[in-house]
């Protein structure tokens, strides 16, 4: 996992974006996710080709949204985080089937939402977020003050 997330660190930095340049997210923080229940992989082959978070506990910095609205308000939702694809197999639809996974998470616990917020320069997360049906909502700050997009997809 370790090596996805420092593949992703640096394509950010080599593509001038500030997200996940000051050692977030780092070995510690995966290790609290998989302990809370909230990593998974997606794996091929038995390799791990790709990382994310997923928390039905609710994200604290998602309580106030600016510019905007969310879809849904007073539900329970999905929130994914630290999503990140092996460069090796980046174009093939990973992302979208660790979408899809979420999805079929959020249908057998009754979620009907999925929320998801990214860097403003992160063209490629807005792309994928786009691509699997996220739609933009607003605004959101990081606990540390930092701006995020942010954007929700309602489950049919």
């Amino acid at each position: 996992m370790m090596g996805i997330i420092r593949q992703a660190q640096e394509y950010m930095k080599s593509q001038g974006i500030d997200q996940w340049q000051n050692g977030y997210p780092n070995e510690t923080v995966f290790r609290e996710d998989i302990e809370k229940g909230y990593g998974y992989v997606c794996e091929e082959g038995g390799k791990v080709i790709g990382t994310i978070a997923v928390i039905f506990d609710g994200e604290p910095t998602y309580d106030c949204i600016y510019e905007g609205a969310w879809l849904t308000t007073d539900e329970p939702y999905a929130a994914i985080h630290r999503i990140a694809v092996d460069n090796a197999q980046k174009g093939r639809g990973v992302a979208g089937q660790m979408i899809r996974e979420v999805e079929q998470m959020c249908r057998d616990r009754g979620v009907r939402s999925i929320k998801n917020d990214t860097h403003r320069d992160n063209i490629s997360m807005q792309n994928m977020q786009k691509k699997n049906g996220f739609i933009y909502c607003g605004i959101i700050y990081l606990s540390d003050g930092a701006e995020r997009i942010a954007c929700e997809k309602v489950l049919r």
